[in-house]
């Protein structure tokens, strides 16, 4: 898909959303229950819709809620609910709505003071911090947001007693019952007015942000950061991890520089992405323009999205670091620096992440576990300690505390940042110098992802493909080796297809939320080659969809 004229330059105000009508439109507009794009729909992290678009209205929330009530009785969940929101303007009115629904069934609520806002991976550390050494009473939670996505957009996402986001049945059960209970009239679900709500016993206050600052140095060498005396930037992009960066400064004695502090539901200060929408986007070029020209005002700096739980690395040598780039140099400085870790503890990766990881993990002698897209699939192995690490292409990551214990069981983009301060000030050199070692080692890493719109129908036979779907025997001049449909590690659906030959790869996979289809290709030889596995891949998917009639 072709790059917007305006991609990197700051927002027009014709292109900001009007954000009364956007609230207007949550409380006024009633879902379709008849048309599957106004229907609960649970994706990889949570349901997400627009009010504008009747998928995310007052009572999508209040049904969502109802269902999550029903569900954690029936799991046996007794403890306390930790819930929090980031700094979209559907979240406040989702916070709302769902506070209803969650005191009249008397579950206990911890939100964070003055109703400020909480990034996802702070409500996964208080779920773990108050679950731990604990059988009975267990505590779950909700983080309200839609992530990245533009401002018109809202999201709910569900995270049970491991503090994770919820598997596939779990999220299956919920988004039935909630789609039950629209349908129905909302006739099950019980509520009290917000007022009644706040000033019950059910809502108390928690300090999210000393519990989480608190524990960093824990999972970060803290000290050695202060020691290095590095200069750090940081842009929240106008969300949640606004309030915690000056209580790290100031309990760890580190120069950190809050570039942006505005908090804005428009997000009128962002620079455009690629296709010339707002989107808090912290691994795009586009949307971190702004921080990547003061690039030479730090030593390092880092950008987190709207709830956090995404990181984008800055140099003053690469400018923005690709989310490959780090990832590796991550995963090779971890594992050589956690001594307490467990000796067979893996390497978690997506199936569409680099393979530069696989070359790591074989030189560190490390389980490589490859799985779909989705942090869901490293929960289990981060709580047990067979996974030190977990990350996906797209900017997300998180592993162990020091001592090998989980640290948080969804991606923290806040530790990724302070990771790369951590990596710079204990090896003296920048992540962009590191990451050329690595080349120098494992090979040059020659990576894309594309954008290709896509019908419905298309979309569908894409998630629904088997290897004997893929005729073809060569790619990029070489035998095909692998035709993979589920994932290496755990035998899960890739929901796409991955084709791989010696010297690169390509990955087919459907959008669960835009009428797109995603191409993602790596070779290890050149950029001419890896432009071949771009053809070749466009070309096979282009014959599936034929031979399906679509």
């Amino acid at each position: 898909m072709s790059v917007h004229a305006l991609a990197g330059t700051p927002a027009p105000r014709s292109f900001l959303v009007n954000v009364p009508k956007l609230i207007t439109a949550y409380y006024v507009n009633k879902p379709d229950t008849a048309d599957p794009d106004q229907r609960v729909s649970f994706g990889t992290s949570g349901h997400r819709g627009s009010s504008f678009r009747n998928s995310f209205n007052e009572e999508h929330i209040w049904a969502i809620s109802q269902a999550i009530c029903q569900y954690r009785k029936a799991a046996g969940v007794t403890g306390p609910l930790f819930i929090g929101m980031d700094t979209h303007a559907l979240s406040e009115a989702a916070m709302v709505s769902a506070v209803e629904v969650f005191a009249a069934n008397g579950i206990p609520l911890m939100m964070a003071a003055d109703h400020r806002y909480t990034p996802t991976p702070v409500i996964s550390h208080a779920i773990l911090k108050y679950n731990r050494d604990k059988t009975k009473g267990l505590a779950d939670g909700v983080v309200i947001t839609p992530s990245h996505n533009p401002p018109e957009d809202g999201g709910f996402k569900y995270n049970p007693s491991h503090g994770g986001p919820a598997d596939t049945e779990a999220t299956k059960q919920i988004e039935d019952m909630a789609n039950a209970f629209i349908a129905g009239g909302l006739k099950e679900v019980k509520r009290m007015t917000y007022e009644q709500a706040i000033r019950s016993d059910y809502v108390r206050d928690y300090d999210y942000v000393t519990s989480y600052v608190t524990d960093l140095n824990d999972v970060i060498d803290m000290d050695a950061i202060a020691r290095a005396k590095l200069k750090i930037g940081v842009d929240p992009l106008g969300g949640a991890s606004v309030d915690f960066w000056d209580s790290i400064s100031e309990r760890y004695n580190i120069s950190v520089e809050v570039v942006n502090r505005v908090i804005d539901p428009t997000f009128s200060f962002m620079m455009l992405d690629s296709d010339g929408k707002i989107r808090m986007d912290c691994s795009s070029p586009y949307a971190m323009a702004g921080l990547i020209a003061m690039k030479d005002r730090f030593d390092i700096s880092f950008a987190n999205d709207a709830d956090a739980d995404r990181h984008g690395i800055v140099t003053p040598l690469k400018g923005l670091m690709s989310s490959n780039q780090f990832l590796a140099v991550a995963v090779d400085y971890l594992f050589r620096r956690r001594p307490r870790w467990k000796k067979k503890a893996g390497i978690g990766k997506t199936i569409v992440s680099t393979s530069m990881i696989d070359r790591i993990a074989a030189d560190l002698g490390r389980p490589l576990l490859e799985t779909p897209v989705g942090f869901k699939w490293f929960v289990q192995g981060m709580l047990g300690g067979s996974c030190g690490f977990g990350g996906e292409e797209s900017s997300g990551a998180s592993f162990l505390k020091k001592d090998g214990s989980p640290w948080t069981t969804d991606k923290d983009g806040l530790v990724m940042g302070l990771l790369a301060c951590e990596i710079m000030a204990k090896t003296g050199k920048s992540p962009t110098l590191l990451y050329r070692d690595l080349e120098n080692e494992f090979g040059v890493s020659f990576y894309a992802r594309i954008d290709t719109a896509a019908t419905t129908e298309q979309k569908r036979v894409l998630k629904k493909l088997s290897p004997e779907m893929i005729t073809a025997t060569h790619l990029g001049g070489e035998t095909i080796t692998r035709v993979l449909t589920r994932a290496p590690a755990n035998n899960a659906d890739i929901g796409g297809v991955k084709v791989v030959a010696e010297s690169g790869w390509f990955a087919l996979r459907p959008s669960g939320t835009e009428d797109i289809y995603k191409i993602y290709m790596e070779s290890f030889r050149d950029e001419s080659h890896r432009r071949e596995l771009e053809k070749e891949a466009v070309l096979i998917a282009k014959q599936i969809f034929s031979n399906a009639g679509v």
